[in-house]
């Protein structure tokens, strides 16, 4: 069918781009920094992360309640709209650094929106990828990942280049770009699930509380959210000013992060019969504990080996989140086409946590090095826990694999 292969193609594109613009804050870090644009203390940039983690927390939960009653289809669009303010809102705010307390203003609301987008648009797509893949959620599910990993892989690249030519600034106007002609291609085409609406939009059963497995899934998500978002968003600074490298080189250190992220999410979904999900959750949050160790006991001028460490953290992270889902799916199936969306705010929070909790904390004059160590033990916590949650027989999805 031309017209589901179209669809299936725009959904996979979308994980691209939603990749890419998600980023864009996190490797643009040492320009909103610098005295020479916008001057943030560490402080300032890691609040400037609070106004996406509670929107993206806000969306996530409400979406499923959104889509039973606007559609999946108008609520991915709805997120696609609020990442294209963002963007707008960040080119603009490159005009008004001359007023700092405006540009700061600007890059809040931008930041704000960002979240919207993130969690309208990633249990959407989640939900899609489900729904056109019915013979194989848990591969299809990884491999969108794997492409929303891809673009956060590439953006730091990009703004690389971009700041190489002497403009930053055309990175977010490259995703305006992006999100601009994946609008127009998704607003022509139907995006409906074949899957249709959950029960309690078509009159059925009302739905029961919370289980109380979902919490271990919660704290889960939560910590994973922490170990990610440390990696993601603190990797540059502390190439910069532990390992003392250059910003080319912690560019590339959050690029071999993201990249390794994706080629994870790839590999293990084309090994899940030899390699069952099973066997890797519960093996990859070790492998990030010890990259976490080794990433806080790195000597200054060792920038090859931070590299070759985040490039390994990505890897530890890469399937984590995916079959988070998925198993949550499997065996939450009371909460419906919910439980991905509540999984994905969970995530949030625990990135809302790193995001703009170490940064008072780097300038109360604890270390970056400090808290990677501290981070391995959350890593460990989701090893302990990945014993109980990934139970023999998870990892095959019996609903839709993600919400909204």
């Amino acid at each position: 069918m031309p017209a589901r292969r179209a669809e299936v193609s725009v959904v996979y594109g979308a994980g691209v781009v939603q990749g890419i613009t998600l980023v864009t804050f996190p490797a643009a870090g040492t320009i909103f920094t610098s005295p020479e644009h916008y001057g943030l203390t560490s402080t300032q940039y890691g609040t400037l992360f609070i106004p996406e983690v509670v929107t993206a927390i806000g969306a996530s939960l409400l979406g499923g309640a959104a889509a039973r009653r606007f559609t999946l289809k108008r609520v991915y669009l709805a997120g696609l709209a609020a990442d294209l303010v963002s963007m707008a809102l960040l080119v603009t705010s490159q005009f008004c650094t001359g007023t700092k307390p405006l540009a700061y203003g600007l890059l809040l609301v931008a930041t704000g929106f960002l979240g919207v987008g993130f969690g309208l648009v990633v249990p959407a797509l989640n939900t899609f990828a489900a729904d056109f893949h019915p013979e194989g959620v848990d591969g299809a599910v990884l491999a969108l990942n794997a492409l929303l990993g891809l673009g956060t892989a590439l953006t730091p690249l990009f703004v690389a280049i971009f700041v190489g030519l002497g403009a930053w600034w055309g990175l977010p106007i490259l995703s305006l770009v992006l999100l601009g002609a994946l609008l127009a291609e998704s607003v022509r085409l139907p995006l409906r699930i074949t899957a249709g609406d959950p029960p309690s939009a078509q009159g059925g059963a009302p739905r029961q509380g919370i289980p109380v497995r979902f919490w271990l899934f919660a704290g889960f998500a939560v910590l994973y959210g922490i170990c990610e978002t440390m990696n993601g968003n603190w990797s540059q600074l502390d190439m910069t000013t532990n390992l003392h490298a250059t910003a080319t080189q912690a560019s590339f250190a959050l690029t071999a992060f993201w990249g390794m992220v994706t080629v994870g999410r790839v590999l293990f979904a084309m090994i899940e019969r030899r390699f069952p999900p099973q066997l890797t959750y519960r093996v990859l949050p070790f492998l990030l504990g010890v990259m976490f160790v080794v990433i806080a006991v790195l000597p200054s001028g060792a920038a090859a080996a931070g590299i070759l460490s985040f490039a390994l953290a990505g890897f530890g992270c890469s399937a984590l989140l995916p079959l988070t889902i998925s198993f949550a799916s499997e065996q939450l199936l009371t909460m419906g086409a919910s439980v991905a969306g509540a999984v994905i705010a969970c995530y949030q929070f625990g990135y809302g946590i790193a995001a703009f909790g170490t940064g008072p904390l780097v300038d109360a004059g604890v270390s970056l090095s400090t808290l990677f160590g501290f981070a391995a033990i959350a890593a460990v916590i989701m090893g302990a826990l990945s014993f109980t949650l990934a139970r023999k027989g998870s990892g095959k999805v019996a609903a839709p694999a993600a919400a909204s």
